[in-house]
This record gives C-alpha cells, structure tokens and sequence, in this order.
C-alpha cells in the first residue's frame, strides 16, 4: 500500500508539474503530457526510487532522475506532436522534474523504503578496505641479523 500511494504522489505532482511546464510554458495538449507523465512516472519509481535511491544518496538518485527524465521527455516530445524547442523544453521541465524529486526522495526514505534495505547493510556498495603492514617488507637488516642469531 506504501508504494501505491508513493506512486500517486509522484504521479499527481509530475502532471501538474509538467503539465505546467509543457503545457502552459510550451503548448503542448494535456494527452501528451499526460502519456509523457505516465512513462516518465513508471519509469523513474523503478529505476531512480526503488534502485538507485536505496543504494546511494538523495543527490545520487536525484541527478540520475534529472538525466532519465531528460532523455525520456526529449524522446517522446521528438514523436508526439508538439511545435517549438525540444531541448530547451526538456532541459527546463527535466530541471523541475529533479527539484521534485529532491524533496520526493527524502519521503520515500522516511516511509516506503525499509530501513533496513538501506545502503549500510547492502552488500553490492563496493566500500572496499586495504590493509598493509610492515611484516610483507621486512628490512634487510633484520633478515641478516636473523640468520646469524640460528
């Protein structure tokens, strides 16, 4: 139930977002925002929330939502019929997309993602130790004066 009502936030806030930014800024109809919402929505919660957010941090997680959500809305926008910029449009609505999801991550972290599936028990974190000690480079002097003493 957690992740159903996660979901409808993001879902709810992308569209009115969006649809702000597409819509008003740059004319696009609120069926193409809204199948660009859909996707980006579906898309975002798996790979961005449930995947890269449990195994990084909130900037992590919100940075690589900024790119996902760039190259999804400039590809639909280049297929879905729609007049001006695309870059720009995509750059500007990917922009506000991330600053949402800045704060949307810290929910998810309070509330929907287990504590204990949090990157301090995850094994794949690659946080990796080297050890050295003086014993694998003995001086040459101990070594002679050690033959000597047998």
């Amino acid at each position: 139930m957690k992740h159903v009502i996660a979901f409808a936030v993001k879902g709810i806030a992308s569209l009115v977002l969006l649809y702000l930014i597409l819509g008003m800024m740059f004319g696009m109809s609120f069926g193409n925002v809204l199948f660009i919402t859909l996707v980006l929505g579906m898309v975002a919660y798996i790979i961005g929330d449930m995947l890269i957010l449990p195994r990084t941090n909130n900037l992590v997680a919100s940075v690589a939502d900024f790119g996902l959500a760039l190259m999804v809305i400039w590809l639909m926008s280049s297929v879905l019929p729609n007049g001006g910029n695309l870059f720009s449009m995509s750059l500007i609505s990917s922009l506000g997309v991330a600053l949402f999801e800045f704060f949307y991550h810290k929910y998810i972290s309070n509330n929907v993602i287990n504590n204990s599936q949090t990157s301090q028990n995850y094994s794949g974190n690659l946080r990796f130790q080297t050890e050295a000690s003086e014993e694998l480079t003995p001086k040459r002097a101990e070594i002679k004066n050690r033959k000597e003493d047998k």
